[in-house]
């Protein structure tokens, strides 16, 4: 003998009007006890609605998009009367962390691995069977893994298949696909999560003229993709009074006018980000390839973006804390100039520590330079400029210079990236201080 059961909204501790993001039931579905019938999510978690009943389906009273409360109907089931009908459990709230058995520790910090390999990329997310009930339906996600996707312009429906509980997509799964995307669908246009953007026939507007990228703009805009995806990075911005600085540059230029040799700035603050670096020895580390270590290097080395006719290109810097001012401007000189006219060797820009991006001789007053990976960081220098600042008693110009520092988000948290900046300030502030 059979008989209609009623699958409603249980008590959700008082929450209303919560959000159907996925129904995964329709007419005619056979389902058992406590299979998931709909995901609903809040703006804290989402939720998986379990069956009250096992039957068939007779009709589905929700769709995706609907808002409901408790007690709202969800779906009607034709059930025999033999089989037991338990009350509707509170939900279960979704995790938000990556299930036991994931490869890489789940933490706040934790992002895209650097190693793009598809043996790693498998070995990050192993897959685990679904139940019976969940095969074929489409894969849901808390809020957290969501945001997550959408922060890569990933589209959840992408992926078909979760790893977590019931087919959940964890963040593994999100990463997992992206790294393929990346090994094997950048170069393809179609079906990849990260769609290219579509560009129109601009001649249909008027004249156009098109010139092929350099090698160099190409692979800087490999590496720049891979690098964005694949860290998450903050900037922090900030400025440095170098009114001293200054005038002992201009002094030193005047004296030393002889030898042929120009002190700029950046020459100081060159020596002033490589004594920072050996008071906080995280930002002269790179990340390990499965993200389980950090590799602290003993060298320091200063890798400086010039701009060429060609491209970005970032010509290093060797044992600049053993170097004197000197040195270090002939050699920024030599290798400045080898790579305007595309003469630098492949070695002259490996093993960098951290760069320097610096717009110094153009404008601006704040930028997000992109961390040169697999460096932990970046300093971005703007141009310096005339203020009034207050001293305590009055107003007084000073000359301040604007600096911004990207890093690595897995690596350095927020307090140290700050404390790294003061410390860069410490030493520009007064360059004495690097001879201490």
């Amino acid at each position: 003998m059979s008989k209609l059961v009623e699958i409603k909204v249980p008590d959700v501790g008082n929450v209303h009007d919560i959000d159907v993001i996925e129904v995964t039931i329709q007419t005619g579905d056979v389902i058992v006890l406590d299979q998931t019938v709909a995901t609903l999510e809040t703006d804290k978690a989402s939720m998986d609605l379990p069956a009250t009943a096992t039957g068939t389906v007779q009709q589905v009273h929700i769709k995706v998009g609907d808002k409901v409360n408790e007690g709202s109907l969800i779906a009607t089931v034709l059930v025999d009367e033999d089989e037991a009908v338990t009350p509707a459990p509170i939900f279960e709230i979704a995790p938000q962390k990556i299930e036991v058995g994931a490869a890489l520790a789940a933490s706040q910090h934790e992002e895209l691995p650097h190693n793009l390999s598809v043996a790693n990329a498998a070995e990050a997310a192993p897959t685990i069977e679904l139940q019976k009930s969940q095969v074929g339906c489409k894969a849901h996600a808390s809020p957290a893994i969501r945001l997550f996707a959408r922060e890569l312009g990933v589209d959840l429906s992408q992926i078909t298949q979760g790893s977590g509980r019931k087919g959940r997509i964890l963040k593994d799964d999100v990463k997992t696909f992206v790294k393929k995307v990346m090994v094997e669908g950048i170069k393809s246009s179609g079906g990849t999560a990260i769609p290219k953007i579509a560009v129109p026939d601009f001649s249909v507007f008027g004249e156009i003229e098109t010139k092929p990228l350099s090698k160099i703009n190409k692979l800087t805009g490999q590496h720049m993709t891979s690098v964005w995806l694949n860290l998450p990075m903050v900037t922090y911005h900030d400025e440095v009074d170098i009114t001293e600085m200054e005038a002992f540059r201009v002094a030193l230029n005047a004296e030393k006018s002889k030898d042929g040799v120009k002190y700029t700035g950046l020459l100081f603050i060159i020596k002033a980000l490589a004594a920072a670096m050996q008071k906080f020895p995280r930002f002269n580390s790179s990340l390990s390839s499965d993200g389980e270590s950090l590799i602290f290097k003993k060298y320091l080395n200063i890798g400086i973006a010039v701009n060429t006719p060609n491209g970005l290109v970032v010509p290093v810097l060797r044992d600049v804390a053993d170097k004197s001012l000197k040195q270090l401007a002939i050699e920024l000189t030599e290798k400045s100039e080898k790579a305007r006219i595309g003469k630098l060797l492949p070695s002259d820009m490996q093993g960098g520590c951290m760069s320097i991006s610096s717009l110094g001789g153009i404008g601006g007053t704040a930028f997000t330079p992109i961390v040169n990976a697999p460096e932990v960081a970046i300093l971005g220098v703007t141009k310096s400029k005339m203020q009034p600042v207050w001293n305590g008693a009055e107003f007084k110009p000073r000359l301040m210079l604007p600096l911004d520092l990207t890093y690595d988000h897995r690596v350095i948290d927020g307090a140290e990236g700050a404390q790294f900046m003061e410390a860069v300030k410490y030493y520009l502030s007064d360059v004495r201080r690097l001879l201490v």
